[in-house]
């Protein structure tokens, strides 16, 4: 009887574990990565990510009023917005001649999540 409950029992071990993991790759699909060129970007919004890089990187010339003869403020989701619709913000971030901000380009991870969000339709929330 103990022999037939514990073959019982590793039969029913068994059957679950098989349950649990996939051996077909395709049918589990990997994890989002950053490094990923074809993988889907996450979704991105300004209060989230894009405002503290604006803050970190931007606002010490782009203030309200703008000092160092920066054009512009940037900062408000508003004029953040209107840069990237009217100023070409993503062609200055991305210069190599003539970056934004001028002491050299933000990191390729940094300049990409501008991008993405920009590509999801600049998203406030």
């Amino acid at each position: 009887m103990k022999k037939l409950l514990s073959g019982a029992m590793l039969t029913l071990m068994l059957i679950l574990s098989s349950c649990s993991k996939s051996s077909d790759p395709e049918e589990m699909p990997d994890p989002v990565s950053d490094d990923d060129p074809m993988a889907m970007p996450m979704p991105r919004n300004y209060e989230a990510d894009i405002k503290a890089i604006i803050e970190s990187n931007c606002l010490s010339c782009h203030s309200n009023p703008p000092v160092n003869n920066a054009p512009m403020s940037l900062e408000t989701y508003d004029d953040v917005k209107n840069a990237v619709e009217t100023r070409s913000l993503l062609a200055r971030i991305n210069s190599s001649s003539n970056p934004m901000p001028p002491q050299g380009r933000l990191p390729a991870n940094t300049r990409q999540i501008i991008e993405d969000w920009i590509d999801q339709g600049l998203p406030e929330n």
